[in-house]
């Protein structure tokens, strides 16, 4: 078994890097846009902002 680390460059595979659970953040953005509401994810570069409109 490797040891995990921290990932801040390119994908993360959940096996290799530690990981956060994030889906119940998803629901609720996913419940905003449904409802036509406006949100900002304000995050530094390299957080993964687009991988949680991809999600959403």
């Amino acid at each position: 078994m490797k040891n995990k680390r921290f990932n801040i460059t390119g994908a993360c595979f959940p096996d290799e890097h530690y990981m956060v659970d994030i889906s119940e953040r998803l629901e609720k953005i996913r419940s905003m846009i449904i409802q036509g509401d406006y949100f900002i994810i304000n995050r530094g570069r390299q957080y993964g902002k687009n991988h949680y409109s991809e999600c959403a």
